[in-house]
């Protein structure tokens, strides 16, 4: 039987106060092991508080240039969106000024990411992908996230459409990881849930994962006042997938399915992978990185 090892991922980390209570409940009483922090997040200093209380949980850099504020050029804001990104992309010396200044958000305050990955995939974009490569390997950070969508499960059809639809970009950027010495997982999950994400929903992806090594993408949180205000279009859907990441039925999929819940920073520190690690330059730097 082929070993089916799964990284629960929770993004938006830092967003608001009752995101960040969703993610560690999530954690502590469902199967989340791993989170991408958001260093111009509102509710940053919160998550980072949280994350140093309870160690268990995988902390990632969530990588952002669409929303909110600028960390290299503070009083400034970042596009609203993807699409205003894509009309007007950064400079890769631009992308690698602000992108880098995340991380040494994260570094500054105690938390060395075990993970990139990007707030609305933009490092699908090749001058993005560049910059999150280059920083990757500057600060040694050995996984980046792979935003290639296994359509399984129960998925709606515009957004299981856009998972097949950028496939072709997966090649190319496969390539520019291995040249930035980083290692992705064999499969992504959750894009074509996200904001549908519920226990029949997970139950049935769980019940398909193949072997390997996998990431499940998912946004828990708690619809509190804070979220309320938020700008952005998740929000009852994130108390839905909180509860469905913590249920029972979730719960026993994963050992009925003999899937292994891990986190980015467990599998940096595999001996079973150091080898592998240690000839793509990740090896012991990286795990000289991790909290």
């Amino acid at each position: 039987m082929a070993v089916k090892r799964l990284v629960v991922n929770a993004d938006d980390f830092g967003f608001t106060p009752d995101v960040n209570e969703g993610i560690l409940r999530s954690h502590l009483e469902g199967i989340v092991r791993s989170t991408s922090l958001m260093a111009n997040g509102p509710a940053f200093e919160h998550a980072v508080r949280i994350a140093h209380r309870h160690p268990s949980l995988g902390v990632g850099c969530h990588l952002t240039l669409v929303q909110g504020g600028s960390l290299a050029s503070p009083g400034t804001h970042l596009p609203r969106s993807a699409v205003r990104l894509l009309a007007n992309p950064p400079t890769l010396h631009e992308a690698l000024r602000e992108l880098g200044a995340q991380i040494e958000a994260l570094l500054e305050h105690g938390i060395r990411p075990s993970h990139l990955d990007t707030h609305q995939h933009v490092h699908l974009l090749p001058v993005v992908l560049e910059a999150v490569a280059t920083l990757a390997d500057r600060y040694r950070i050995p996984w980046i996230r792979k935003p290639f969508d296994t359509p399984v499960g129960l998925a709606p059809a515009l957004r299981a459409g856009l998972a097949l639809a950028i496939r072709p970009w997966r090649i190319p950027f496969e390539e520019r990881l291995r040249r930035a010495h980083c290692r992705t997982s064999d499969y992504f999950a959750g894009f074509v849930g996200t904001g549908a994400m519920d226990a029949r929903w997970l139950v049935a992806l769980l019940a398909g994962l193949p072997g390997g090594i996998g990431e499940l993408m998912c946004h828990p949180g708690i619809c509190g006042p804070d979220l309320q205000r938020a700008d952005t279009r998740l929000k009852q859907s994130r108390e839905m997938e909180m509860r469905a990441l913590c249920s029972d039925e979730v719960r026993r999929a994963v050992a009925e399915n003999g899937i292994e819940l891990l986190s980015y920073r467990d599998l940096a520190a595999d001996a079973a992978l150091a080898p592998d690690l240690g000839r793509a330059r990740a090896g012991s730097d990286a795990l000289d990185q991790m909290p």
